[in-house]
C-alpha cells in the first residue's frame, strides 16, 4: 500500500512538474512576442522622430542656403 501510495504521488508531481513547465513555456512565448511587439512599436516611434529631424534640418539649410544668395546679390 506504501509503495502504490509513493508510486501515485510521483506520479501526480511529476504531471504537476510538467503542466508547470507547459504553462511557464506558453508564458515566456507570450512575453518574447511581446516584447517584440514593443520594440518594433519603438523603433517605428523613432523613425518618424529621425525623419522629422532630418526635414527641419534640411528646412534649416535651405533657409541658410536662401540667405546666404541673398546677402551676396548686395556684394554685386
Amino acid at each position: 500500500m506504501k509503495k502504490l501510495f509513493l508510486l501515485l504521488m510521483i506520479a501526480g508531481i511529476t504531471t504537476s512538474l510538467y503542466s508547470c513547465r507547459e504553462t511557464t513555456q506558453e508564458k515566456s512565448q507570450e512575453a518574447v512576442e511581446a516584447i517584440g511587439e514593443d520594440i518594433e512599436t519603438n523603433v517605428k516611434k523613432a523613425g518618424e522622430k529621425i525623419e522629422e529631424g532630418a526635414k527641419k534640418v534640411k528646412e534649416e539649410v535651405q533657409e541658410k542656403v536662401k540667405d546666404g544668395k541673398e546677402g551676396t546679390e548686395d556684394m554685386k
